[in-house]
């Protein structure tokens, strides 16, 4: 691994993203687990910005899901529901 916190850090073989620093759950979509990157650092600025309800939160869930995973366009409303339910769990753990 190369680089640092100011600019980041990458691969020093291949450039990517090192596989350290990759942070993927399976979560349920659609009855099929789905790997979506850096779920716990996204989460937990959901829940910083304390949405009011289950629309707020799935929005602003996808919005930074998107940041760092693929989210088929036709599925949305899919993940959505699967991200939120994942939500709800990950916020009675960290009560």
């Amino acid at each position: 691994m190369a680089g640092d916190e100011k600019d980041g850090y990458y691969c020093s073989i291949c450039g990517g993203i090192p596989p350290e620093k990759i942070k993927i759950r399976r979560v349920l979509i659609d009855g099929k687990e789905t790997g979506i990157d850096q779920l716990d650092f996204i989460f937990e600025s959901v829940s910083n910005v304390h949405p009011p309800d289950d629309a707020t939160a799935a929005s602003e869930i996808l919005k930074r899901v998107r940041k760092f995973n693929y989210v088929p366009t036709k599925k949305e409303a899919l993940y959505a529901e699967g991200l939120l339910k994942e939500y709800r769990k990950w916020e009675k753990e960290h009560a």
